[in-house]
């Protein structure tokens, strides 16, 4: 029995019989009550999206929050408030995260898959409208011309045509007579009819994708998932170094607590790249800017990534590679000895012109067959998204089947197998008009039909898919034709379009098994005949080859697939379902804007590559700087304050310009790898001249403020070593950058060395941070140098291995 979900009731209060409702009086009140305090009502999936407190919750109460709000309290304590500035980029950081999952959170709710919040039903003997959620199972509703099904039913008198396009993705109209069902998420595109609610609520068929849909997890771009997992290591590291430094730090002799305290600290903020997930966020957020300009919606800023990095680009035919609009070319005869043109001009005038022009096709039919119908059909067999062929007959000797000539034909194919695809392999639609001899139904006896003629249909190609479709090709993209047309009709027109490899084609009908499918997308580049289900199974397939797939949709039947995808693109004048459960919404429906899209992608990813090694240059020095400080018994040199000045003026102001410079470049690599390699040199050579001067402060006798700020200008001076090598080559902004970061911290120094725990150096130790400095430029170079060798090596071994 139907167990539905309805406001207030979790669990169905007492199991009630099915009723046969009568369509003339439907449902009584009292009966109506009774289902909808029972749990029997319309009622929408219960979500399992956080509320706004659980969204508070889980960005406020994080353990680094929590380990950040600790090293606050100690600060606060020893009275050092001016080390307290790293606390303004933690805040920045919770509220921007609570901010997008917000955000995405008003997403999420917006995904509907309905649109007709009133119903008509039947109660009483008198139709009525309410909510959509109050009516229950086995109420009488009432669906006219324009109505949207709200839940599975069943027709108990009256007719209708129906479009499921949104559902099935197959655009033609389809009869609905007593007894036929209705499936939720599809549109009355003429007639009406009342029928009996089968399936309510979270049963229905719209109700179970809204689920599947809502529960697939969301997506994660390679940069966060990477940060996450060097947070979550640096979390379980900075424990034990955290309190091994502090031991060691409160023993030596010369360090007062709260010397000791804030060295301490300053060491494990330095260990964090916490300013690395601002970067990130802004630079995403700056990103969708730009992109809504270009009417272009991102729903989800982290595909972003994603999109530049596609490497496998999944499109349909319509509406992607062609023009909506479609218009008959002509008319091949196929039994010139019975029928003339003139004889199938009259057929086709009464069979279209007994149809409602509802979808491209037929209006195409129809434009081409302007002509009033002399007669009127006995009966109407409507198109099928399974069998692909309607059909309408003018009595017992004189039925018509028009559709799909495989489908027709069947085992009679082959014959006629040379004729039909060669009009498809110019790229025709072929439609095969034919005469049946029995009674036209759903099973077909292939001895009984009698070819007449092909109606030939051609789609116009988009005048700027050539050059989208050589962009992609430029890029190392691979595009995948998914249509549910002919695939010897689709290759050729994809041939037309320039799609690298649209000779390799095949019918998705006979990939019977997933491993035939699996096999399939490294052998094909056009899929035609495509099941709404063989969409997602496709997209998984080359997801688990190890390609990352961006798909384009716009029916109900592709939200699975697009949810599937690592990046999803919808377009606008598609179903709202679409547009919603899409990453990307092209608002113009202009698949044309997807270079532009990709493009920033790489302007976004390159640019946080460069920037994020700014921030892993102090990551790596203080990692390693403070193992050193506790094994040779030293102090650590910085205090949060000092960190504060070099990480204001030499990593977060230059990474956020950098971040947003225009950047055309391949997306190549892994993120961490290029991050890593790129940061090594400055780190380790921060780390290398940092050791040195812990161990000859003590020999030569210099104090430990002044240890503290030399090491504070020795970091600075690497860092504009690492700074220039990101900027080049230079232009004006790139310089101006540099000289600005330099005038910044010289006057930070001098002017506000209090602020930032600075003090004026000796003429000894002026000449000894010199020194340091000196040597510091050509070791960064030499360990530049052996770090891209080492890099090359190791590249050129996994090529090898591969090829062999």
């Amino acid at each position: 029995m139907l167990m539905a979900l309805s406001k207030g009731k979790t669990r169905a209060q007492k199991i009630l019989p099915r009723i046969d409702t009568m369509a003339e009086t439907g449902l009584t009140q009292e009966q109506a009550r009774e289902r909808l305090e029972n749990g029997y009502g319309n009622t929408k999936p219960v979500s399992a999206e956080k509320t706004v407190g659980q969204i508070l919750k889980s960005n406020i109460l994080t353990y680094f929050n929590l380990v950040f709000a600790l090293f606050a309290a100690c600060i606060i304590a020893v009275g050092s408030y001016n080390n307290l500035m790293f606390m303004v980029i933690i805040i920045s950081n919770t509220i921007i995260g609570i901010i997008q999952e917000l955000r995405s959170k008003r997403a999420l709710t917006k995904l509907s898959l309905l649109s007709e919040p009133f119903v008509t039903i039947v109660r009483d003997g008198e139709r009525i409208s309410l909510p959509s959620e109050e009516a229950v199972l086995d109420d009488v509703a009432v669906f006219a011309a324009g109505s949207q099904i709200f839940a599975d039913a069943i027709v108990i008198n009256g007719g209708c045509q129906v479009n499921e396009a949104l559902v099935t993705g197959e655009a033609d109209e389809i009869s609905k007579a007593q007894g036929d069902g209705l499936l939720s998420g599809s549109f009355v595109v003429s007639g009406e009819c009342c029928a009996r609610l089968d399936k309510v609520g979270r049963d229905s068929f719209i109700s179970k994708l809204t689920i599947e849909a809502k529960k697939t997890s969301i997506k994660r771009s390679g940069m966060v998932s990477i940060l996450q997992r060097l947070v979550q290591v640096i979390g379980v590291i900075m424990v034990p170094v955290g309190i091994l430094l502090f031991i060691q730090q409160i023993r030596q002799p010369d360090i007062m607590l709260q010397d000791a305290v804030t060295s301490t600290i300053a060491a494990l903020v330095g260990m964090i790249p916490e300013g690395l997930y601002l970067l990130v966020s802004v630079a995403l957020t700056v990103s969708v800017i730009r992109l809504a300009q270009k009417r272009t919606l991102v729903h989800e800023m982290k595909c972003v990534e994603s999109l530049a990095r596609v490497d496998v680009l999944c499109v349909d035919k319509t509406g992607t590679i062609t023009e909506s609009r479609m218009e008959v070319k002509g008319i091949e005869l196929m039994c010139e000895d019975r029928y003339s043109l003139s004889d199938i001009t009259e057929i086709m005038t009464d069979y279209v012109g007994n149809r409602t022009a509802d979808n491209v096709t037929m209006e195409a039919l129809q434009a081409y067959f302007p002509s009033k119908p002399k007669r009127k059909p006995q009966s109407t067999l409507p198109f099928s998204s399974t069998t692909k062929y309607g059909g309408i007959s003018f009595g017992d000797d004189e039925a018509y089947l028009l559709g799909a000539p495989e489908r027709i034909l069947m085992t009679n194919y082959d014959k006629h197998r040379g004729e039909i695809e060669r009009h498809s392999s110019q790229g025709y639609r072929v439609l095969l008009l034919a005469l049946y001899k029995g009674g036209i139904s759903d099973n077909l006896n292939p001895d009984y039909v009698t070819p007449l003629s092909l109606i030939l249909i051609s789609s116009r190609i988009r005048a700027e898919a050539p050059a989208t479709f050589r962009f992609f090709a430029s890029q190392g993209v691979k595009i995948i034709v998914i249509s549910g047309d002919n695939p010897v009709t689709v290759s050729q027109i994809a041939c037309e379009a320039g799609i690298e490899g649209a000779k390799h084609f095949v019918d998705a009908g006979e990939l019977r098994t997933d491993q035939d499918i699996e096999q399939s997308v490294s052998e094909y580049v056009v899929f035609g005949r495509v099941t709404p289900d063989q969409k997602r199974k496709l997209v998984r397939a080359l997801k688990k080859k190890g390609h990352t797939v961006a798909m384009t949709g716009d029916g109900v039947n592709d939200v699975l697939a697009l949810k599937d995808a690592d990046c999803s693109v919808a377009m606008a004048s598609g179903s709202e379902v679409a547009s919603q459960v899409a990453d990307i919404v092209l608002l113009d429906s202009d698949f044309s804007a997807m270079p532009a899209v990709v493009l920033e992608g790489r302007r976004v990813i390159n640019n946080i590559e460069r920037s994020a090694a700014l921030f892993l240059v102090r990551n790596i020095f203080s990692f390693l700087l403070a193992i050193v400080a506790i094994s040779l018994a030293r102090r650590y040199p910085f205090s949060p304050a000092q960190l504060s000045l070099f990480g204001g003026l030499l990593i977060g102001a230059p990474s956020f310009i950098l971040a947003l410079e225009p950047n055309k470049n391949l997306v190549k690599g892994g993120f961490f790898t290029n991050v890593l390699c790129s940061a090594l040199p400055a780190g380790l050579t921060d780390f290398a001249a940092l050791t040195v001067l812990l161990l000859i402060a003590p020999v030569l006798g210099i104090p430990n403020d002044q240890m503290s700020t030399m090491a504070n200008i020795i970091i600075a001076f690497v860092g504009f070593l690492m700074l220039y090598r990101l900027c080049r080559p230079l232009n004006a902004i790139r310089a101006a950058l540099i000289v600005c970061m330099l005038l910044g911290f010289t006057l930070g120094g001098v002017l506000f060395g209090g602020l930032f725990s600075m003090v004026t150096l000796s003429m000894q130790n002026i000449w000894i941070t010199v020194a340091f400095c000196a040597a510091a430029a050509p070791l960064t170079l030499l360990l530049s140098l052996i770090i891209k060798r080492v890099r090359k090596g190791i590249k050129n071994t996994f090529t090898k291995n591969e090829t062999c």
